[in-house]
């Protein structure tokens, strides 16, 4: 993605990075080229007296979209320690069935249970039947994995002791934590999956028998990010706002149900360094896109764990 203009914005210290792109592709020139045309563009500017570029796009992104992502992601992060807090103590008895295989089946059972809409009230956990998380499990003692909510079931006997500090420090100090947990990838040749991870010891009679663990992909948070935010701008979107929001995590990108084109254009890792390296706190750019302006932020989330941030890309509607 190359530099045409750089101009400041009151986006904590962010800096303000325009490009313009008619397609999906670099444009080449040299820096003589370069000048010349941005002299030309900007006296082209100043003469028509029009408002180019995505001003109000990255205001917007800026004021609204970012503490709006920011707050729901901090309410995930409340409901879900709070649910898997409710989920260990629920399970809590399971853990102690002595034959194996009759304590895997009943565990599968009691976590699939608390997250089935059609289950009575005081059997399920309203969190985890609207959350995009991906697994539940129960770990024992050791670390090991019982069973976790779907069958087959890959992550039996996976130590997550052994794997995940805040679930060794759930087990032996009883602490409940949140972090970001690397997996290996299924199929050979996939990339691994990050998730964020809730755990919580599970007690009986004062004592650590096992603990619950909950883990939401980094892909599947954006997918809920940006359907969120587009269900509480649906008046907007039907007048024809476009605003997606993809999350990152050093050079990986995570997103879903996004326009393809537009993951094309999305500042790759080398982008976010350069940008952050000037703005810590974040930064906004604009893109001419496909004849359409587009604002664009990037912000650290260190909340989901370290090198990891957020993307919003905004389109106004045509006026």
């Amino acid at each position: 993605m190359r530099t045409e203009a750089n101009e400041r914005g009151n986006f904590a210290g962010a800096r303000v990075v325009s490009t313009l792109m008619t397609k999906p592709k670099h444009l080449l020139y040299g820096p003589a080229m370069r000048c010349a045309l941005l002299s030309l563009l900007t006296f082209l500017f100043l003469l028509a007296g029009c408002d180019e570029g995505a001003p109000n796009a990255r205001r917007q992104i800026r004021e609204v979209h970012v503490p709006r992502v920011s707050a729901i992601i901090a309410e995930d992060f409340t409901r879900h320690r709070a649910g898997i807090m409710d989920a260990a103590h629920r399970v809590r008895r399971g853990f102690l069935v002595e034959d194996a295989e009759t304590r895997e089946r009943q565990m599968r059972v009691a976590l699939r249970r608390i997250q089935d809409p059609s289950s009575p009230p005081a059997q399920r956990i309203s969190t985890f039947i609207s959350s995009p998380m991906s697994f539940l499990a129960a770990v024992d003692k050791e670390g090991v994995v019982i069973a976790r909510d779907a069958d087959p079931d890959h992550m039996k006997g996976m130590n997550f002791g052994e794997d995940f500090s805040i679930v060794r420090e759930a087990l032996t100090a009883g602490a409940t934590g949140v972090g970001m947990a690397e997996f290996q990838a299924l199929e050979e040749g996939s990339p691994n999956d990050f998730s964020t991870i809730f755990v919580a010891p599970a007690r009986h009679q004062d004592e650590v028998v096992g603990a619950v663990v909950a883990g939401i992909p980094l892909w599947r948070e954006a997918q809920r990010l940006s359907r969120q935010l587009r269900v509480e701008l649906a008046p907007e979107i039907e007048s024809g706002l476009i605003v997606w929001v993809y999350l990152y995590k050093g050079d990986r990108i995570f997103h879903h149900d996004t326009p393809p084109d537009l993951d094309e254009v999305v500042p790759d890792a080398a982008a976010r360094a350069a940008g952050l390296a000037e703005s810590p706190g974040g930064f906004t750019g604009q893109i001419q896109f496909y004849g359409n302006w587009y604002g664009y932020g990037v912000v650290p989330v260190p909340r989901l764990g370290e090198d990891v941030g957020m993307i919003i890309f905004r389109c106004d509607a045509p006026e």
